[in-house]
C-alpha cells in the first residue's frame, strides 16, 4: 500500500501537477512509491530544469556560479548563494547541470574551511577557503545536506564536512564541556553551555543523507545521539520540563526553512532514518491537526518575501508542507506496520520453540 492510497484523490491530483514539477518529482517517489527509472518520475525530474523555480533561479546565476554579491554569500539573507544552494536542493536540481556543478564549486571554494571541513559565514580573503573562527553548525549541516543531495556524496571535502559535524555539532543539554583546545568556543549560541536546536537538527538532517554504506563510526554515534537528542525534547518541548514548549515557533510550518526549523522538518529527518518512538506522538497530533478539511497543509511563516524567486504563499494551502506532512505520516505509518510485522515474526518463533 502506498501513502496515497489513504489520500484523497484531489490532493493527490493537486500535488501531481505539472505546474511545479519538483513536488511533482517527489510526491511520485515518496506517495506513490514509483521509482527513479520509471516513465512519470523521469519525466518530472526532466521538467524540474526547465518549469518553475530551478529554472527561474539559475537565470539569476553570476557568471562566476554566485548569486548577488560573491563576498555576501551567506550574509545576504535570503538573497545569497548559500540560500539559493538550499532551494536548489530542496528543489530536486540535476546534480549534472553545470550550473548546479558552478554554485557548488564556489561555496566550497569561499565557505569551506580547509582545516576542519566546516563551512563559515565569511571567505578567508588572504588564505581562501571559510575563515576559521566562523565555522558554524547550521550553516555546515545545511551545506553538507545541499551538497549530498546534489551529487557531492564521493566527494573527500563533503565528506570533511560530513566529519566535522560528527565531531563539533553540540548534541546536549549542558552536560559535557567542548574538547580540548575547541577552536569555536567564542560562539556561545552555537557552542555553548546548551546545544543550539538549529545547528543539532541542520546537522542531524545531513547525516540522515549520508549513504549509509559511507556512515563512519563517528557519524553512526552522532546519528544516534542527535536523534536521541530530538526524542529526549519530544521534538519541540523542554527536556527539564516537557510541559513547556522550548521552540513555539516550530509548530508553525514553513518552506522553505532556511536556517530556522519547525516540527515537520524534525519529523522528515526522524522517520528518513526508520525512527518510530511514542516520544514523537505529541508531535505527529500536530501534524495530523493541522490538515484542512480540503485534506492540505497551510504555509503559516515564510520567507518568501525576501527570496530570488517566490515559491509560494503565507497563510495558503502549501504544496511543499502538504507534501511534507504526507511523507512523514505515511512512513510513521509504514513504521507501524513494520514493527507490528516484526512483533508477530518473534510470537510465531517463540510458538514455534
Amino acid at each position: 500500500m502506498t501513502v496515497t492510497d489513504s489520500v484523497p484523490d484531489k490532493v493527490t491530483d493537486w500535488l501531481l501537477e505539472e505546474s511545479n514539477p519538483s513536488v511533482r518529482y517527489f510526491a511520485l517517489t515518496r506517495l506513490k512509491g514509483l521509482s527513479e527509472r520509471h516513465r512519470d518520475v523521469k519525466r518530472a525530474r526532466q521538467a524540474i530544469m526547465e518549469v518553475g523555480v530551478v529554472p527561474k533561479l539559475l537565470a539569476l546565476q553570476q557568471p562566476g556560479g554566485f548569486w548577488g554579491r560573491a563576498d555576501r554569500f551567506y550574509h545576504d539573507k535570503y538573497r545569497g548563494t548559500v540560500w539559493q544552494l538550499l532551494v536548489l536542493a530542496e528543489h530536486g536540481a540535476s546534480p549534472d547541470d553545470p550550473r548546479v556543478i558552478q554554485a557548488c564549486e564556489f561555496i566550497l571554494e569561499k565557505s569551506q574551511d580547509r582545516s576542519t571541513g566546516g563551512f563559515a559565514m565569511n571567505e578567508a580573503v588572504r588564505t581562501g577557503g571559510g575563515r576559521p573562527r566562523e565555522v558554524i553548525p547550521c550553516l555546515t549541516g545545511n551545506m553538507v545536506w545541499s551538497l549530498l543531495r546534489l551529487g557531492y556524496a564521493g566527494d573527500p571535502r563533503v565528506q570533511d564536512g560530513i566529519e566535522w559535524l560528527a565531531k563539533y555539532v553540540r548534541i546536549d543539554d549542558g552536560k559535557s564541556t567542548p574538547p580540548p583546545g575547541f577552536a569555536y568556543s567564542h560562539w556561545e549560541m552555537c557552542y555553548g553551555r546548551h546545544a543550539c536546536f538549529m545547528g543539532v537538527v541542520k546537522g542531524l538532517k545531513a547525516l540522515a543523507e549520508v549513504p549509509v554504506a559511507l556512515r563512519s563510526p563517528a557519524v553512526r554515534r552522532s546519528i544516534r545521539n542527535g536523534a536521541e537528542f530530538m526524542l529526549q525534547h519530544h521534538v519541540f518541548k523542554r527536556s527539564h520540563d516537557l510541559r513547556r514548549v522550548a521552540k513555539p515557533g516550530w509548530r508553525r510550518f514553513s518552506f522553505p526553512l532556511m536556517w530556522c526549523s519547525d516540527v515537520l522538518e524534525v519529523l522528515l529527518v526522524l522517520t528518513q532514518l526508520g525512527i518510530r518512538d511514542q516520544r514523537m506522538q505529541e508531535a505527529i497530533d500536530l501534524v495530523v491537526s493541522k490538515q484542512d478539511d480540503d485534506g492540505r497543509w497551510r504555509l503559516d511563516e515564510t520567507v518568501n518575501d525576501r527570496v530570488l524567486v517566490r515559491i509560494e504563499s503565507r497563510g495558503q494551502a502549501s504544496k511543499w508542507v502538504t507534501l511534507h506532512a504526507l511523507t512523514v505520516l505515511g512512513r510513521w505509518q509504514e513504521l507501524a506496520r513494520g514493527a507490528a510485522t516484526k512483533r508477530r515474526a518473534r510470537t510465531d518463533r517463540h510458538r514455534a520453540n
